[in-house]
């Protein structure tokens, strides 16, 4: 069993002050063996903080992060699983499943995570998984002004992977879950 926190669209200080004190206290060190993020990070406090709950830190630029040092995508392989990492601001129109697919084939990933709208979403899509975990900080966005803090934490076991998605609503933080099985016929990974 391998934890992956995916989360991303924070955009701190410029929309938000921090992380919800609940998240905050759910995010402890020691718990999660990877963290994917979607970018928009915007100042190196926030990546050293996640730095922090786990050392194994995988980032992509938003177009608001001051660290020009990430990439645009980034693939990764965690147990079975090829995952795809892409802030979204791309992917047009934004958030299209019909392109987020394309990009996930182009990145030939079984999941790809991505970012920009906000709003966190999740498919069971052409053999493979399309997550966005949404804004950990609750920022809005020029697409969404109503925006609920969330992020993604993935369990990754064997060829199985469980989706929570942790979302904060009239303060109190709700969990969803979404469980995904992969096949032999899947994509890529080893």
């Amino acid at each position: 069993m391998v934890l992956v926190l995916a989360l991303g669209d924070l955009h701190v200080p410029h929309r938000a002050a921090d992380l919800p004190p609940k998240f905050k206290s759910m995010l402890v060190p020691g718990k999660i063996q990877h963290i994917i993020c979607t970018g928009n990070l915007c100042i190196k406090e926030i990546h050293d903080y996640l730095k922090t709950i786990c050392p194994d830190l995988h980032i992509v630029r938003g177009e608001f992060d001051e660290d020009a040092r990430y990439p645009e995508t980034k693939t990764l392989t965690i147990g079975q699983f090829k995952l795809g990492l892409c802030h979204g601001h791309q992917v047009i129109p934004w958030g299209d499943l019909d392109s987020l697919a394309m990009l996930q084939r182009q990145l030939d990933v079984d999941i790809l995570v991505t970012g920009h709208t906000h709003q966190f979403t999740a498919y069971k899509h052409e053999g493979g998984v399309v997550i966005n975990p949404g804004s950990a900080t609750g920022a809005y966005s020029s697409i969404n002004q109503d925006v609920n803090p969330s992020f993604v934490l993935m369990d990754i076991d064997g060829l199985r992977v469980v989706v929570y998605v942790y979302e904060l609503v009239d303060g109190e933080v709700k969990v969803d879950k979404i469980d995904f099985k992969k096949t032999s016929t899947s994509s890529s990974a080893p």
